[in-house]
């Protein structure tokens, strides 16, 4: 692992434990709105989101340049993010959900969402490609790929720790070989995850549309900054196609179902 890789890692990583720590003295008025009942029916805390992102864009901006993509894929996604965290409402829900409102006219903040996420994803695949030769469809369908990315995450985030594990599962190859692209934005997804995953285990926070959106785009985003027109079509098809699944099946049923992926899935919770 390179030098700027391991920076980025274990920035992110001291920023997000630092700031879990440091969140819990917020006067209860910030708190507040942030608040949520989870699937047990205990109450959590969502600023765990604000908490990954910010500790990832640190992480991002300690690695070293091109450090402004991945600055721009965790604060831009989480901050549409807590949008919907903020203001949104449970009439409309999923991608269907918020497209089918917008086809009546009604604009949602699920859908501001995805148009802020789009635009995001391009933004910070432009900022990558730049100088590197890259052609306009290659980086269309990266900014699509990050965007499809931080959605997916986002639909994960329905237990403790399950978003965070596949972030750090999903980021850990992308360090490989040592100081390729995209590395030192990897490193800052998982070092993020590691630094908030203890709360999030225990059941005393989750990431909500913030944090998930962050590590989901994050993730994509080391993906596309390492590969061509190719893999950004593969990665495209992989995040639109289990997105389209998620609305006739539950992900959760899946994990609950299959042996393998149920133990990881609980492993480490209170």
């Amino acid at each position: 692992m390179s030098r700027r890789t391991l920076v980025a890692g274990l920035v992110a990583a001291a920023a997000a434990g630092g700031l879990s720590v440091a969140r819990r003295s917020l006067p209860a008025d910030v708190r507040a709105p942030w608040e949520r009942t989870n699937h047990a029916g205990a109450t959590v805390t969502l600023l765990e989101g604000p908490v990954y992102a910010v500790a990832a864009a640190a992480g991002a901006l300690a690695g070293g340049a091109p450090a402004a993509p991945g600055v721009v894929a965790a604060l831009g996604s989480a901050g549409f993010g807590a949008l919907d965290d903020l203001a949104g409402s449970s009439d409309s829900k999923g991608l269907k959900g918020h497209l089918g409102a917008l086809a009546r006219g009604e604009v949602t903040t699920g859908a501001v969402k995805i148009v802020g996420i789009g635009a995001t994803g391009l933004v910070a695949t432009v900022l990558a490609d730049r100088g590197r030769g890259r052609g306009m469809l290659a980086t269309l369908v990266g900014g699509a790929a990050v965007a499809g990315a931080a959605n997916l995450a986002n639909l994960l985030d329905l237990r403790p720790g399950r978003a965070l594990k596949v972030t750090v599962l999903a980021g850990v190859p992308a360090l490989l070989p040592p100081g390729v692209a995209g590395a030192a934005t990897a490193a800052a997804a998982v070092g993020a995850a590691a630094g908030t995953l203890p709360d999030d285990l225990r059941g005393r926070s989750m990431l909500g549309d913030t944090g998930a959106n962050a590590a989901g785009a994050l993730v994509g985003l080391a993906l596309v900054e390492r590969t061509g027109l190719r893999g950004r079509l593969l990665a495209l098809a992989v995040t639109g196609g289990l997105t389209v699944l998620s609305e006739k099946v539950s992900f959760s049923k899946v994990i609950d179902d299959t042996p393998v992926l149920r133990r990881l899935d609980r492993w480490g919770r209170a």
